[in-house]
């Protein structure tokens, strides 16, 4: 593979690192080649044998595949059941970026709506509920306002499979260039070749009981296509 790991903070417990756009977290096949767990394990051989499933070494949380931003990974086991009872207890505080299309109204909103797997496509969940839908529960602050969409923080305090994504179309926003959960005749920006979604802030406690939390800013691709955004200030 091409792609570098970019490894923003490690130590002898966790990596955080920064996943690009346009590569999947772990393989659901054996056979399945060229993701991030690859690129751990090729840097990192030691991971290998960390955690429950072979497949995912090290790995406690996941982006979408067109997502980027913000990921943990845990370098032992101790460190691993550690890092992950911290999400299960939603202990981690995390942030995303997201363009939604339209105006938002409500400058600060909260979705609580269950997801449960789509009954017509395995490979989307939605926000209707059904017999084995999960609670999940996303705030937003809407950070600014442009002509056709809106910018808003996401955060996320449970972890559902494609969460975000979910509630913002339900509710009538659905993230720009998302082709999984788009609307009909939906707008896209000029050169967004991907949903515009970010993990941009991760706040967790180590294993010694210190808070630490990381920060990353909007990749190029992602600026680029808001520089030429027009600002709306109705």
């Amino acid at each position: 593979m091409s792609i570098t790991l970019k490894i923003i903070y490690e130590n002898d417990d966790f990596l955080v690192l920064e996943k690009p756009a346009d590569l999947t977290v772990h393989p659901v096949k054996p056979e399945q080649k060229n993701t991030l767990a690859d690129l751990i394990v090729a840097r990192y051989p030691e991971i290998k044998g960390v955690g429950e499933d072979p497949l995912r070494p090290g790995i406690v949380h996941r982006l979408d595949k067109d997502t980027s931003g913000l990921m943990v990974v845990a370098k032992n086991n101790q460190s691993f059941n550690y890092l992950k009872k911290q999400f299960q207890d939603r202990k981690v505080e995390k942030e995303y970026l997201a363009l939604v299309v339209g105006k938002i109204k409500d400058k600060k909103g909260t979705i609580t709506k269950s997801i449960s797997q789509s009954k017509k496509d395995h490979k989307k969940r939605s926000a209707l509920l059904g017999e084995k839908s999960k609670p999940a529960w996303t705030e937003y602050e809407v950070l600014e306002y442009y002509k056709q969409y809106t910018l808003v923080k996401a955060m996320p305090k449970t972890g559902r499979t494609h969460q975000i994504r979910i509630h913002l179309a339900s509710i009538g926003y659905p993230i720009a260039g998302d082709e999984q959960y788009k609307f009909k005749r939906q707008p896209c920006p000029k050169n967004l070749s991907r949903q515009f979604l970010h993990s941009h802030y991760l706040k967790f406690q180590t294993t010694d009981g210190k808070m630490i939390a990381f920060k990353s800013e909007l990749p190029q691709d992602l600026k680029e296509v808001l520089e030429k955004l027009e600002k709306n200030h109705e």
